[in-house]
């Protein structure tokens, strides 16, 4: 299928399915185009086995020809995260920076060796022989919040503005440090580097550290741009440049492109709206990214939903995740929780703050997305399988929930 004919395809169905929602299900936009999403695969898969093979297979066919990986991390994620960051107060994210720098760096290697200790134990009890290391490489997927997923629900939430600005904090900058750990675990997997040591800090000081510097580069080349000119159709492209060239280059240059888009957009977010642009351009301008931001949120869970079409589906699969989810939760209550039980020696959190962020802390498409990067092989089916039904998990129960949690718990900040 055409280019062409499959955006037209794709944003004709999230039209669709977000217009059924709004008129008869009225659950927040994303998770219900993806919850009609995913009722329309299994409905396609049921059709499949009563004979109906020929509307089952050609659906398959069409999403097996997209590259959900190379679609979302080289495509739609730099202007996700750019939106997202654009909308985030610098104040407030320095007045956090430790506990996000501690949970975005330490908290995301504590949570992969969590998951991935108790994901080998899991695994050999339901029938599952995986290597360790297999079992080490699903809990680097797993173990970054998605930003995508967070911060559209968290707005909803009434989450106190401290308390979100961690939360928010944490899932953008999280995904470059996984994506670090990902890329060293896998090079074991696949025998394609020599990892030690002095590889790894080497490769976690050029993407994340050079992510930061990068971001911070085109950030600042951006703004002096809008700072020049007083147009907002010619700012508006700006934008769209320094989000679509840099993460370009930045892939080009092996640096996070995720952590340069989140670095570039709370520059221009901050010191650019307030130094760069007069009133009509800062309308505008989030105009324009509020409306790519919700569109592309559209096509990415509904992508996600349709994903159950190119599952391996076996039973135990399926009881394998089931069985991950109470760990993955686990996991993320203990990689949260000693961080934030340290720093109440130093300054005040609220008493459900930990019980918040664990809940808060939704999985999406980026650990889908790193699942479908596996090569083929023996592990690759059961956990593109299992970290499915967690992300499903995560979204459909976490995220529909959280608002109710978090008016049961005390906040203080």
């Amino acid at each position: 299928m055409e280019v062409i004919d499959l955006a037209a395809l794709l944003l004709s169905l999230a039209a669709i399915f977000s217009y059924i929602n709004f008129r008869f299900i009225r659950l927040p936009t994303t998770i219900g185009i993806m919850l009609i999403a995913m009722l329309i695969s299994v409905s396609l898969v049921v059709l499949g086995f009563f004979g109906f093979e020929g509307i089952h297979n050609k659906a398959t066919a069409v999403l097996e020809g997209i590259d959900f990986n190379k679609a979302l991390m080289h495509g739609m994620l730099s202007f996700l995260l750019f939106s997202g960051a654009l909308h985030v107060n610098l104040e407030d994210l320095a007045r956090h920076k430790w506990i996000i720098s501690i949970l975005a760096t330490f908290g995301v290697v504590m949570s992969t060796f969590i998951v991935g200790g108790c994901a080998w134990i899991v695994f050999w009890f339901v029938g599952i022989r995986l290597p360790f290391i297999y079992c080490l490489l699903f809990g680097s997927l797993i173990a970054p919040t998605d930003p995508i997923a967070v911060i559209g629900i968290l707005k909803k939430a009434g989450v106190p503005k401290g308390l979100e600005t961690k939360i928010t904090g944490e899932s953008l900058f999280n995904d470059g440090v996984a994506v670090v750990v990902f890329l060293v675990i896998m090079g074991i997997v696949t025998g394609g580097h020599d990892v030690t040591a002095r590889h790894i800090i080497f490769l976690f000081i050029e993407e994340a550290i050079g992510g930061v510097f990068f971001g911070l580069a085109i950030g600042w080349l951006a703004y002096r741009m809008l700072k020049s000119v007083d147009n907002y159709q010619v700012e508006v492209l700006l934008t769209l440049a320094l989000v679509m060239g840099g993460y370009a280059l930045a892939y080009a240059i092996h640096v996070s492109g995720p952590i340069a888009m989140v670095v570039a957009g709370i520059f221009i977010g901050n010191k650019g709206r307030l130094f760069a642009m007069s009133e009509n351009t800062r309308e505008h301008l989030d105009s324009f990214w509020e409306l790519i931001d919700e569109i592309l949120n559209a096509v990415l869970f509904l992508l996600i939903g349709l994903e159950i079409l190119v599952l391996t589906i076996k039973g135990s699969y399926l009881i394998a995740g089931l069985a991950m989810i109470p760990v993955v939760l686990f996991a993320r209550f203990i990689s949260v929780g000693l961080p934030v039980t340290t720093m109440r020696l130093l300054r005040d959190f609220s008493p459900d703050a930990v019980k918040i962020m664990t809940w808060g802390g939704l999985r999406g498409g980026i650990s889908v997305a790193l699942a479908l990067s596996i090569p083929s092989g023996p592990g690759r089916e059961v956990l593109l399988t299992v970290t499915y039904i967690i992300v499903v998990f995560s979204i459909l129960v976490q995220g529909l929930t959280i608002e109710r949690f978090v008016a049961s718990k005390k906040l203080t900040e």
